[in-house]
């Protein structure tokens, strides 16, 4: 297993489940993960650690997802990229408006693709560096 000396990624989601799954999946690729679970705790962690990537859930309680990505267009979290993912059906022009946010790389509908997450975070963050010498 890779240790973790990567790049920091906070996972905002409700479900337990997919946090789990998700800490997991980017731990093993060399990612530093934090999780919460709902959007106030969310945006206090997002404020406080400036995570390299967040992986935010539209759908929370105690502070929607659709507000706490607005809260993120300023300040020191503007330049910081997020990916979007939801649970529910989301229209062209709602899906549009998501992608139009300043930070947004990309949206994602549940159940989310382990693989197209992976390929998204290296296209932001760059490939993963590996651990130690013998992994070059």
């Amino acid at each position: 297993m890779t240790t973790e000396n990567g790049k920091l990624i906070l996972v905002i989601d409700d479900d337990e489940g997919l946090r789990g799954l998700l800490s997991f999946a980017l731990k093993k690729e060399g990612y530093r993960v934090e999780t919460a679970e709902d959007g106030e705790e969310g945006l206090s962690k997002a404020l406080s650690l400036r995570p390299d990537l967040l992986i935010l859930d539209l759908m929370l309680p105690r502070y929607g997802g659709f507000e706490l990505l607005r809260e993120l267009q300023g300040g020191d979290s503007a330049k910081t990229p997020i990916i979007v993912v939801t649970g529910r059906y989301t229209d062209r022009s709602t899906a549009d408006i998501i992608r139009q946010e300043s930070n947004v790389i990309e949206l994602m509908e549940k159940p989310i693709k382990i693989n197209a997450l992976l390929l998204a975070l290296q296209r932001s963050l760059g490939p993963r560096v590996p651990a130690d010498a013998s992994e070059v």
